[in-house]
């Protein structure tokens, strides 16, 4: 009978298993088509638990389409102690997601949901902490307090884990409960499993991330488990430490000294592995708990995920030396082969380590080279990359990088194109020494019909002439040369403002006044921008006339000559002034009103010649060009604040905190702290096994032991050994030999007379005997007398 039975509940179960199946492959191939309420009420009430089971994932699917599902929401309540384990986690899904409209009905499967905590299956009860944190009903906060206590000692560390994200929960549904959270989460930072740790590590950094006294004695258990987290653990751990270590380890900094050459035998046989130090350079002193930190992290640059490699990455730039970084640098150019949007985020990254530290990335230039599928945001950070560490280069890489910006200056996309043009820009403001290549470059491309190309080129090419006028003088005569082929407004404008900078070089040999000559022929024609450099140019031209005038006028009286006074400035035969007032005459009848301002404005000044001198002959400072860049200096590595560039206004985004400063030295938290379990001593000190070197450097230090260094402390010793001189310890010797001496006599004499008193003590022992045996023969031969 039993055979039987047990052969009809497998063939039950392979049934049960078989429609499972085949109600699984029908809902892959279909969709689900919506059942009316009361049939679905009738799958939920029904006793079969597949039939529940389809009612319930129905729901489901519903609730996710945005349908109203609450009026089977009293129905689902009533499954909550289902013991089938699939029911039950789709019963508390619908019951997170209606707690907070139908509290009453909720708190009906509260007693149940406490019961699954003492179940055996680990599962279960993780599964009830996690739903019972879920339920955002306040009025149950003491309830999920008292759940979070009991899981933060469970045996499962699955359990465990649940705890510890269920804290943050019930921390936000009711703040008050925040001391008992402490102490449970206190429990929970010093378990022993690293992902128990892990989500403890994350609920710290939600409900108390300044706490940092918890973390002390669990600093380096967590340095030693970080490795085996999960990778969601590992970015709050990093991010966690990296807070930590600038509020508990100070940033020592020393004068290093020069090294003495006879004193290193490895320097000497050419063997010394570090790089010489310059006397007075600056060196990093760094604690050695954070060191433990640097080099525990260093797997993790080998890490799956980019997040944990960018976090790594943030901890070695933030809180390590430069040598630090260097090891991360190949790990973030290892990102750039995943996908756009990770090339995008790392792109960012690594422009920010490159502004730091840019001669790292120079072997990895050919991985920054634009490619024909990057995007915009991809290939400008590219440039941009290239442009920093131009200055770093080779030769060899530094032609590779202009032969590619040179490339990409005469494509078809004009983003392209301008981006290319002010990379050259900054490569010849970084490195001189390429500035006349760089010139020659832009300056072939100003003749190019491209309108964009022509003015980036031509703005490029003022800043450069701004760097050093005298030396670009040809420069200037070339580019007026080339005015009546610019057809660009704003390159025919750069080209008139350059024209008239260097209007007062050379006197009257000037080019300045022939070139406004010609520009007047056809001002009517020109642009809005041009005419106002026209306007500006001969405004600047006028004005050297009339200084030119005035100096002339006032050397001869300096001198004392008498000579025939010059024409007077104003005068109609010199073609200047009859330049200048045709100039003013065209603006009369100009239709633009800024125009006709900007030239009432010039006439005004140059009524007063010092004054206008001043105006408009004021040396311009030389423009520089940043990087893109610049903006995020400062930004954490993986923050949304680096990528977004200060995109949230003038406060930053919402919710970045800067890293903390370092803490000033002496007031950094005692090291003790962190000794695990408070590792001094746990057994006495005479147990201790002390080092040779110690005993040695106690018995020769100043207030060392006795002459043979285990003995007590004696004057002479208290005073230091300098103080003894080799008679004194001969003396002491011999007295100590004769103490010897004396004791060995008094303990001789002692032992002999030990040895007379036990021989006394024998002598009388047998001086009875004998007495008594006399007494016990006498008695009885007194006793034989009388009986006879």
């Amino acid at each position: 009978m039993e055979s039987i039975s047990r052969i009809s509940n497998l063939l039950e179960s392979a049934r049960e298993l078989t429609l499972d199946a085949a109600q699984a492959a029908r809902s892959s191939r279909s969709t689900t088509k919506p059942l009316p309420t009361a049939q679905l009420n009738k799958l939920l009430d029904s006793r079969n638990d597949r039939e529940v089971l389809d009612g319930l994932r129905r729901v489901i699917s519903m609730m996710y389409r945005q349908q109203k599902t609450l009026p089977f929401f009293s129905s689902i309540v009533k499954k909550v102690a289902s013991p089938n384990i699939e029911i039950k986690k789709l019963v508390y899904i619908c019951l997170i997601h209606h707690a907070e409209q139908e509290p009453d009905v909720a708190l009906l499967s509260i007693n149940t949901i406490q019961k699954s905590l003492s179940d055996s299956n680990p599962q279960v009860r993780a599964l009830a902490l996690r739903t019972m944190s879920g339920i955002r009903v306040p009025v149950i906060s003491q309830i999920v307090s008292l759940a979070i206590k009991k899981g933060a000692v469970d045996m499962s560390p699955y359990v465990r884990k649940a705890a510890a994200l269920a804290i943050p929960k019930c921390y936000r549904l009711e703040p008050n409960t925040l001391p008992q959270l402490l102490e449970y989460l206190s429990t929970l930072l010093g378990d022993k499993q690293y992902f128990v740790a892990g989500a403890a590590v994350s609920a710290f950094m939600e409900i108390c991330p300044d706490r940092m006294d918890m973390i002390h004695k669990h600093y380096r258990s967590l340095v030693k488990k970080i490795v085996d987290m999960d990778e969601w653990s590992q970015l709050a751990v990093l991010r966690m430490m990296t807070i930590y270590a600038r509020r508990c380890f100070p940033r020592r900094v020393r004068n290093s000294k020069a090294k003495d050459k006879t004193g290193d035998l490895q320097d000497f046989y050419g063997e010394g592995s570090s790089e010489p130090v310059s006397e007075g350079e600056q060196v990093v002193i760094l604690d050695p708990d954070l060191v433990l930190l640097l080099n525990g992290i260093r797997p993790l640059l080998q890490s799956r995920n980019s997040g944990v490699v960018i976090a790594v990455a943030r901890c070695y730039a933030d809180l390590g030396t430069p040598e630090y970084t260097k090891a991360a640098v190949g790990p973030l150019v290892a990102l750039l082969r995943g996908a756009q949007d990770i090339q995008q985020v790392a792109l960012f990254n690594i422009v920010s380590v490159c502004l730091v530290h840019p001669e790292s990335f120079v072997k990895y230039a050919s991985h920054f080279l634009v490619r024909a599928t990057d995007t915009a945001p991809v290939w400008e950070l590219k440039l941009e990359i290239l442009t920093l560490i131009f200055s770093h280069s080779p030769l060899q890489t530094k032609s590779l990088i202009l032969n590619e910006l040179e490339h990409f200056s005469r494509g078809s996309n004009k983003s392209l194109v301008r981006e290319a043009v002010r990379a050259i820009g900054r490569c010849a403001q970084a490195d001189p020494t390429t500035a006349p290549r760089c010139m020659r470059l832009l300056l072939g491309q100003i003749t190019s019909l491209d309108g964009t190309l022509a003015a980036e080129s031509l703005t490029v090419i003022r800043h450069l002439i701004q760097q050093d006028p005298q030396a670009h003088m040809g420069t200037v005569v070339r580019l007026a040369k080339n005015l009546d082929s610019a057809t660009d407004p704003r390159a025919r404008a750069t080209i008139i403002w350059l024209v008239g900078e260097f209007a007062g070089l050379n006197g009257d040999d000037n080019i300045a006044a022939d070139v406004l000559r010609i520009l007047l022929k056809g001002f009517a024609d020109e642009s809005e921008i041009a005419k106002r450099q026209i306007v500006l140019l001969a405004a600047k031209v006028y004005l050297h006339h009339l200084n030119r005038e005035t100096e002339l006028q006032s050397k001869p009286e300096g001198e004392g000559q008498e000579e025939s006074p010059p024409p007077p400035p104003n005068s109609e035969d010199h073609p200047i002034p009859r330049l200048w007032n045709y100039v003013l005459l065209l603006i009369r009848y100009d239709t633009s009103y800024d125009l006709r301002d900007r030239t009432r404005l010039y006439k005004s000044l140059l009524s007063v010649p010092q004054l206008a001198s001043l105006m408009l002959l004021a040396p311009k400072p030389a423009p520089q060009a940043p990087s893109p860049s610049e903006t995020r200096r400062g930004f954490m590595l993986g923050s949304s604040a680096l990528v977004l560039a200060g995109g949230g206004g003038v406060h930053g985004l919402r919710g970045y905190a800067p890293l903390p400063d370092w803490v000033e030295e002496g007031r950094e938290p005692d090291p003790k702290l962190r000794n695990q379990g408070g590792t001094a001593a746990e057994y006495g000190d005479e147990r201790r096994a002390v080092p040779a070197s110690q005993i040695l450097g106690d018995a020769s230090g100043p207030q060392g032991r006795g002459s043979n260094g285990l003995g007590g402390v004696g004057a002479a010793a208290a005073a230091g050994t300098g103080a003894k001189t080799l008679d004194d310890w001969l003396a002491e010797d011999e007295a100590e030999e004769e103490d010897d001496d004396d004791e060995e006599a008094e303990e001789n004499g002692e032992a002999e007379e030990s040895e007379e008193e036990e021989e006394e003590e024998e002598e009388s022992d047998e001086d009875e005997e004998e007495s008594e045996y006399e007494s016990d023969e006498s008695k009885a031969e007194l006793e034989g007398f009388l009986n006879d």
